[in-house]
């Protein structure tokens, strides 16, 4: 599956997450994609970016150590079905929005709970997609700081 379906289907989970453990499910899952995504650009994308695409690759993989709860993403994740990056641009502007409404829930879940162990999952959750969506934004910086220069767009990485 394209990884702008897959942040949709992402972004669309995470807005009907209505429990906590659901929304650190969908950080988690977020983050897994997130990781993918770097690692396929790291990979096969443009040159000019794969430095930052390798640091998104490490960065998703963090945030999500083993939760509390046995089970969160007990199917697997949705970045395994990763198939490709078609639009550059269009793919790493979804992630970074799906960064920032996992953040905005997780803040949401940490300031609702009174379990301190959740509060802290959370915290390095937030921590975790801050990261990522920083090396997002640099890479998106960096695309159109490449294009005004070439005046061309990047392609994907299938």
């Amino acid at each position: 599956m394209d990884a702008e379906r897959l942040i949709g289907v992402s972004r669309h989970a995470l807005a009907g997450s209505a429990e906590a453990l659901d929304v650190i499910a969908e950080a988690c899952q977020a983050q897994a994609l997130a990781q993918a995504i770097g690692h396929r650009l790291a990979l096969s994308g443009p040159q000019e970016l794969r430095g930052e695409a390798r640091e998104l690759g490490e960065a998703g993989g963090r945030g999500c150590g083993p939760p509390d709860q046995p089970g969160l993403c007990l199917g697997g994740t949705r970045a395994g079905q990763l198939s490709g990056v078609r639009d550059l641009r269009g793919a790493l502007t979804g992630l970074g929005e799906l960064l920032g409404e996992v953040g905005i829930a997780l803040v949401a879940v940490a300031c609702a709970t009174d379990e301190e162990g959740l509060y802290w999952q959370c915290i390095e959750a937030i921590d975790a997609a801050d990261e990522s969506s920083d090396r997002v934004g640099g890479m998106l910086r960096r695309l159109s700081a490449r294009e005004r220069e070439g005046g061309r767009r990047f392609e994907g990485a299938g």
